[in-house]
């Protein structure tokens, strides 16, 4: 986690990105996992009331993330090509059932003592983890992105956007006890929410919001595998939404993955969802790598082994 390791890893990112941007209309968003934690436990070593809520770390891994690939992109891309972070805030619902029922694991490991301890003092909600205890919050469906016309009009200058950045700043309205002021039509306000939201469905929420052609999710893994791990595993190469549904991917890895490219590929008939290597983004435009989702599908295919 520090600087020079995090510095490396987005330039890497950047060099398999920047043929993309000369070529096409780009958004980038990006995930915020170990930062949003470590931002977290830089705050709470400070003292015992200085712990930060999750929008607020939200918009904080916005700016840091998104200034780190404005950077090493720009260094890529001709001078004359803008590029731009937003920081971007999505609304969730307030009675949404995933606020009652928290389940994404958030920063560091603790022993079961210590994190019922620090749930009992902080007000927190701790669940086992493996052989461990961790922090859980909330992490509800995105519904609206509210930044989507500044980023459709950064697009129509030619910039590339960074946005939704770690799913978004989770917000949410509540209704106002009364108007504060003359000016104020509003009877709602609009608040920051102690949750995280899942960063590819967000991803799938502003794709569809932006009518793209393709939905890109990036990973460490070059296509969705069925037998995973087994000597019968296949590469999937294309697939509907459908075929898709057949079958069971992890929930802590490719299953909200495949989940966002199959809504995506469901809202908007003949747009394509791509699944795969990071490293392979030019072949999965062109459809020679990773696992491609589309209604128009007709036979689930396989990679070559």
């Amino acid at each position: 986690m520090t600087v020079e390791s995090q510095r490396a890893n987005v330039k890497a990112a950047c060099q398999a990105l920047s043929p993309v941007a000369i070529d096409h209309e780009l958004v980038i968003s990006h995930g915020n996992g170990p930062q949003v934690g470590l931002l977290s436990l830089q705050a709470a070593s400070y003292d015992d009331v200085s712990t930060y809520p999750f929008d607020v770390l939200g918009a904080q891994t916005e700016g840091m993330i998104g200034y780190f690939i404005e950077q090493e992109l720009g260094n890529l891309v001709p001078p004359e090509k803008p590029v731009a972070t937003i920081l971007t805030m999505i609304e969730v619902d307030p009675d949404d059932p995933a606020m009652k029922n928290p389940t994404k694991f958030v920063g560091p490991v603790y022993s079961e003592t210590d994190a019922r301890k620090l749930a009992a003092t902080k007000g927190w909600t701790v669940r086992q983890d493996g052989d461990k205890w961790r922090r859980v919050v909330p992490s509800p469906p995105p519904l609206r992105i509210f930044e989507i016309s500044s980023i459709e009009a950064l697009l129509r200058t030619g910039a590339v956007v960074i946005c939704t950045g770690g799913g978004g700043i989770p917000t949410m309205y509540v209704k106002k006890d009364k108007a504060e002021g003359p000016w104020d039509f509003n009877p709602r306000r609009l608040v920051g929410v102690e949750a995280v939201i899942d960063k590819d469905r967000s991803s799938a929420v502003l794709a569809e919001d932006l009518l793209a052609d393709l939905l890109v999710i990036a990973t460490d893994a070059d296509a969705v595998y069925l037998d995973w791990g087994q000597p019968t595993q296949r590469a999937i190469r294309h697939a509907s939404p459908a075929m898709m549904e057949e079958y069971h991917f992890q929930a802590g890895s490719m299953g909200p993955k495949v989940e966002a490219a199959c809504d995506f590929a469901l809202k908007n008939p003949g747009s394509t969802a791509v699944i795969g290597d990071l490293h392979d983004l030019d072949q999965m435009i062109t459809g020679d790598k990773g696992t491609h989702i589309n209604t128009d599908v007709k036979e689930l295919t396989f990679h070559d082994a």
